[in-house]
């Protein structure tokens, strides 16, 4: 496992729009993560930790 991982996943835990945003892009992924993070935190980190953790 790489420090730019370690540091996505550190960031998905407290940003989870910035670690899907480093780890994909801006685009669907990132819009659906940022929806999820504004309605309640825990799902937008969950999804942003899946999709860091799916590379």
């Amino acid at each position: 496992m790489d420090s730019a991982k370690i540091v996505n996943i550190v960031l998905a835990l407290f940003l989870p729009p910035v670690a899907v945003f480093s780890a994909r892009g801006w685009g669907s992924e990132c819009m659906l993560d940022i929806f999820l993070t504004i309605l309640i935190w825990f799902p937008g980190m969950l999804y942003a930790l899946y999709i860091v953790l799916q590379d």
